[in-house]
Formats: structure tokens, sequence, C-alpha cells
């Protein structure tokens, strides 16, 4: 199980049951996270920068969100307590991206029961649920170190070489080439079939049934995640894509964490784009 309901962790709460919750926020603007965080979160929240614990630094060699380094993750473990004893819960403020970056980092790097609260902070207040603001708790003592490569991950060598099956998840209109505002080109990598993580959720970004999730997947040939690779623009979309999967039964699909913002960075690489 990777999901978990408002109404499950309010119980875990109120049964003083340890849960590590963490806000994995990002806001354009200097403090601008932070301030979000402070202006309203989830009783009991730990604040989590995406910008900061959850990525390196972005390059055209890496891509706009590569993987952190174990000595930052270190320093972040701390700020938020994770540790052995307490499942972590991760949210956002937005459509599931941030929290799904926060799943599938703190699962690469070890974390044992990783869970997303599904429909983030506005399912919590659809479900009537009270929002803080403040700087929040102390955290617990964290008692883990990370322990990184727990989930697969695909280098831009590893791309060009598959064999199987390549996913983008993002939007329609960036894989066609008709759109793209955040990277050097339009179009996507040649030979790469495209599933848009969104539609695998809700309207209101809930996680579908296991069952429609894997009839999408079968749309596209996939019936498990073996010799999968699956990117998005700069590995958001992807960590979501790669959750839902998990959460489908259908774990094992790499993430090729420099995504489009890596392949379009290097004018050798070929773009295909659809008319």
């Amino acid at each position: 199980m990777i999901t978990i309901t408002p109404a499950d962790l309010v119980q875990r709460v109120r049964d003083s049951r340890k849960t590590t919750i963490v806000a994995s926020v990002w806001e354009p603007g200097m403090g601008a996270s932070l301030t979000r965080f402070l202006t309203e979160h989830i009783p009991n929240a730990q604040f989590c920068d995406t910008s900061l614990a959850l990525a390196g630094i972005p390059s055209s060699q890496e891509g706009r969100n590569p993987l952190p380094d174990p000595l930052q993750l270190q320093r972040w473990f701390v700020k938020m307590g994770v540790n052995a004893e307490s499942p972590v819960v991760v949210y956002d403020y937005g459509k599931g991206f941030l929290a799904a970056r926060a799943w599938w980092i703190l699962k690469w790097a070890g974390v044992p029961d990783v869970r997303i609260l599904d429909g983030g902070i506005d399912g919590w207040r659809r479900a009537g649920l009270p929002v803080v603001g403040g700087p929040g708790n102390f955290p617990a003592t964290s008692t883990l170190r990370p322990h990184i490569g727990q989930l697969p991950t695909a280098t831009l060598e590893d791309v060009k070489a598959h064999q199987g099956i390549l996913v983008d998840c993002r939007e329609r209109s960036r894989y066609s080439g008709q759109k793209e505002s955040l990277d050097l080109k339009a179009g996507h990598i040649p030979g790469a079939v495209n599933l848009p993580s969104l539609d695998l959720l809700h309207e209101d970004y809930t996680f579908k049934s296991p069952e429609e999730i894997r009839a999408k997947f079968a749309e596209i040939g996939v019936t498990s995640g073996e010799n999968v690779i699956v990117y998005s623009g700069s590995g958001l979309h992807s960590a979501q894509m790669i959750a839902t999967m998990h959460h489908a039964g259908l774990p094992g699909a790499a993430l090729f964490v420099g995504g489009w913002s890596q392949w379009s960075a290097d004018r050798s690489n070929p773009v295909q784009r659809v008319d």
C-alpha cells in the first residue's frame, strides 16, 4: 500500500500511532515555500522544501531536478525527523507531483514505509479536517541514514540503449511537440509512447483503482514494470507515474531522472514530434 486516506491518517494521529507527516512544498520565489507551509499545513506536519531536499543542482548535463546527494538527504532526514519506527506520509498542495517526488526519493533512499496522502491537502480539507499555521512541531529524532539506490533509475545512456518500452508521461501537447515552455526543445524521445500521469488520477487528484490503472497501461503494451523506463520533463510526472504503477501492482520500472530536460539540452539527441 502506497496511499493513505485522510480518514486513516487522522485516525493514526488520534490513536497516537507514530507517524511522520511531511509537506513537500515548492513555490517560486525566495522563501515562498516556507511561507506557504507556515500559512497552512496539516497538524503535526514537517516542512520539506522540495527543491532543496529532493533534488541536486540543476544543469544541462543532469537535467532540471537531478538526484540529491546522500549528505543533502541526511540533513533533511534530521530536519523532518525521518526514522525507522514511524511510517512517513507525504502530501503536497497541488496535483500530487511533489508528493510523488518525495515518495520516490525517500523510497530510493531506503526509507521502508512511505505513503502518499491521497488527494493531498485539498483532500484533507474535503474530509472536513483542520489545517493550522505556524512552524509546526519539533521533529522526532532521526534514526535513518540514506541508503540510496533502492528504486531503479536510468541514465541517458541507458535510454539510448533501451530495447523495452519507454513511456513519456507528460501531457500530450508536450509529447507531441505542440507546446514547450520549460525545456529547450519541443517533442519527445524517439520511440517513446505517451501516457500522461494525470490520466491515472481522478479529477480531484486521488489515485484511480489498481484495475483502472492497469487497464490504462495495457493500452500502451505495459503489463508489468519490468523492462520499462519512464520519463517526464524533470522527474516529477514520472515519479507520479511510478507511484501509480506501485499502487497498481506494477513495480520495477526505472525512472530516467534527467528526463526531457536532459535529453533536449544536447543538440545531438534526436527529437520526434507528432504532426
